[in-house]
């Protein structure tokens, strides 16, 4: 791709968005690409991590290395699998039926290694039986490759299935070091479904300032209008979209009502949604409803949480940590408990709203992690002091380059709260 006229990746632009159709006239999101590169990620961290074979039962983290998606539903509940061998190509053991069928006829790049799942979870009184069939073949996969007497990682388990697994003599280890590792650092396309991602997120957060939000509608209705346009616009599935108002804010409640919205009251609202090829956008605005102008107190409330959080995107840096991120955030009961609250936060998103890294006081600055290029993440800050009627709360998501950090979501602030920059 000649980028000698716009001088940077495009990837990196957050005003240069690609269709989310495909064209035969322009390059646009390379699928076949994207599928290499995160496996070529995935297989350089199994041998960084001196893994035999990764295990994965996340939803996220198949998709992550085989390209198979079969809906929300399926994510998280133990009827799938796919086996990452050393010196191999992932193996995907799908849902026997109609859905075994779907994914050979979806996945040609899987061809020959797509195989009925065994499923074992809510088996009655068979689980024993099912559970030892799932490990035989995963077993069979690992024997196949030569693998079976090293080290396999595995993602996430219950009691049967890693029961079964020692039982059959493996040496079961963690997986989460090596696949994290892989999947917080983006790939070029992955950071363009980003940006698609934050796109229709900007179109629909501007609609709820100047369209939705107005008195007398309720939380949820909000919600439900924001589903209905992201949706509409592309995006896979709708996470969470919260939406709390007035008192509601302080302190927040993470979730839409049926409270009706009043003239003045300060409106936090979270889109957290999945985009075009799985990539999820988390940001938040908070607008005041109605026609009565900012208090002093809320200006003073907006431009603290403003501040903060642009503080803490400022150390967005390759060669910065995490830790150098927590310290910009506003004491909080992080510091109290020394436990993450997710108010006072930073953490890295991909295919999933939370991917490998959360930053917080609670032990970032003791433990700091190294931020590196193309790391992608969402950081948000609060103004979580007690007494307040109602508060602030802030978000956006955020790319780590060479050059600094650069903001993707570009959805604009409420009127009147920022005036130093226009808003």
């Amino acid at each position: 791709m000649d980028l000698s006229f716009i001088g940077k990746p495009h990837h990196t632009d957050p005003r240069r968005v690609y269709s989310t159709t495909g064209t035969d006239y322009q390059e646009r999101i390379n699928f076949e690409r994207l599928h290499r590169d995160r496996l070529a990620r995935a297989k350089q961290m199994m041998e960084k991590f001196d893994l035999g074979a990764m295990l994965f039962f996340q939803g996220a983290n198949i998709r992550y290395i085989t390209g198979s998606y079969q809906g929300n539903w399926k994510y998280n509940i133990f009827i799938r699998y796919a086996v990452l061998p050393r010196g191999g190509e992932p193996v995907l053991f799908e849902t026997a039926g109609s859905d075994l069928q779907c994914a050979k006829i979806d996945l040609p790049w899987l061809e020959g290694r797509i195989r009925p799942a065994m499923t074992w979870r809510w088996a009655e009184g068979a689980t024993d039986h099912m559970v030892n069939k799932m490990a035989d073949s995963v077993i069979e996969v690992l024997k196949e490759a030569g693998v079976e007497k090293e080290r396999i990682g595995m993602d996430d388990f219950d009691m049967a299935a890693y029961q079964a697994f020692i039982n059959k003599g493996l040496n079961i280890v963690s997986a989460w070091p090596a696949i994290s590792a892989a999947r917080v650092v983006k790939t070029p396309d992955e950071i363009e479904l980003h940006k698609q991602a934050a796109t229709i997120g900007d179109g629909a957060m501007w609609r709820i300032k100047h369209e939705w939000l107005k008195p007398g509608v309720r939380e949820r209705d909000i919600e439900a209008k924001v589903h209905e346009y992201m949706l509409s616009q592309g995006c896979e599935i709708i996470y969470d979209i919260i939406v709390a108002s007035g008192g509601n804010t302080s302190p927040y409640r993470r979730w839409a009502t049926d409270k009706i919205i009043r003239n003045g009251d300060l409106v936090i609202i979270d889109i957290n949604a999945v985009g075009p090829g799985g990539y999820f956008v988390d940001f938040v605005r908070c607008y005041k409803a109605g026609d009565m102008k900012p208090t002093q107190k809320e200006r003073d409330l907006y431009k603290e949480v403003y501040d903060s959080m642009y503080a803490g995107i400022s150390q967005l840096v390759p060669g910065k940590t995490t830790g150098d991120v927590a310290r910009q955030f506003p004491e909080y009961d992080d510091d109290t408990y020394g436990t993450v609250t997710l108010q006072q936060f930073a953490h890295s998103i991909g295919i999933t709203l939370y991917e490998g890294m959360w930053t917080s006081r609670a032990y970032s600055m003791d433990y700091p992690a190294v931020i590196e290029p193309n790391m992608y993440f969402a950081i948000e800050t609060f103004a979580g002091h007690p007494f307040l009627q109602q508060t602030v709360r802030l978000e956006e998501n955020v790319l780590v380059t060479e050059d600094g950090p650069v903001v993707f979501t570009l959805a604009p602030f409420a009127d009147g709260m920022l005036d130093h920059l226009g808003y």
